[in-house]
């Protein structure tokens, strides 16, 4: 007999075009409102972005600030750093790259102040300057030696025929070069109950939840037996279930020497039924394990 479990963090209720709370890459799908931002945000926010929206945000503050202290260059009198050309766009045009040669402390010398304001506010800006690329540093830093797991799912889950009985797999693999040091799975069965729009959770027992070291593919297993909350189901109908699995991996990785987790959901709607996944890893002519990245999804008809 299948034995529910309370609420894991999901909350009870559902909805018939409710999104998966998980995305894919295991990052959160929750939009938050009414949230109160404060300065220790701002870290978390920069590490977690993406690497293009990271260098964009740099490049468009560099610019502002460079044309910032262009026009305070051009305001004060291009004269106390350049002699003036008479057109306010050149003028403001060498108080920007001024700017720019000061704000990144190279100074080539074809440009200096002159006057005190001018002086004032270069020294200005050289110590934010300094202060940016400090803190742009860091966050390199943190965005580089952040400990992250590098697992790849299966694009699929099946129902299949296993050991006299049925039961749903999903495969998994690392994605980097190194050896997954004793990883350890747990899975969680969200239903959406049809008449009260209520989900109802359950721990599903695992052929195998963890393993000393995985330097291939694993399959996890989950078998349809008389624990399974999906026992008296037929395949088709629980192909058809408002279900998802949520999937919380651990494993030690070398390359950051301490332990890693990601998240992974998958709907009922990626399931398929009555095919097996194809071999991914096999060997070559001189003897050394291949695997196939590729073929990781690939399935065939029982």
């Amino acid at each position: 007999m299948a034995r529910k479990i309370k609420d894991p963090g999901f909350g009870y209720s559902s909805s018939k075009n409710a999104r998966s709370i998980i995305n894919k890459n295991g990052s959160s799908n929750v939009v938050h409102i009414n949230k109160k931002r404060s300065l220790d945000d701002f870290y978390s926010f920069f590490i977690e972005i993406s690497w293009s929206k990271f260098f964009l945000i740099i490049l468009i503050s560099y610019t502002l600030l460079n044309v910032l202290f262009g026009l305070v260059y051009t305001l004060i009198g291009i004269e106390e750093i350049t002699k003036s050309t008479g057109s306010f766009f050149s003028d403001f045009l060498n108080g920007f790259f001024f700017s720019a040669q000061t704000l990144t402390t190279v100074g080539y010398g074809g440009i200096a102040p002159h006057g005190i304001a001018s002086n004032i506010i270069a020294a200005f800006e050289a110590m934010i300057g300094l202060l940016s690329f400090s803190f742009i540093t860091g966050l390199l830093y943190g965005r580089f030696s952040k400990p992250k797991a590098a697992i790849k799912f299966s694009k699929n889950i099946i129902l299949r025929e296993f050991k006299d009985k049925r039961a749903i797999m999903f495969r998994l693999m690392n994605s980097r070069k190194t050896v997954m040091i004793e990883p350890k799975i747990s899975v969680t069965l969200a239903i959406t109950d049809p008449k009260t729009e209520k989900y109802k959770f359950y721990n599903l027992n695992l052929e195998r939840d963890s393993i000393m070291y995985l330097p291939t593919v694993w399959t996890v297993v989950h078998e349809i037996d008389e624990k399974s909350p999906l026992f008296d189901l037929s395949n088709d109908k629980i192909a058809s279930l408002t279900a998802e699995l949520y999937l919380l991996l651990q494993y030690h990785e070398e390359s950051f020497a301490q332990n890693v987790y990601q998240i992974h959901s998958y709907n009922f709607n990626e399931m398929e039924v009555n095919v097996k996944y194809k071999p991914s890893y096999g060997y070559d002519l001189d003897g050394f394990a291949v695997l196939n990245h590729d073929t990781l999804s690939e399935v065939e008809k029982m």
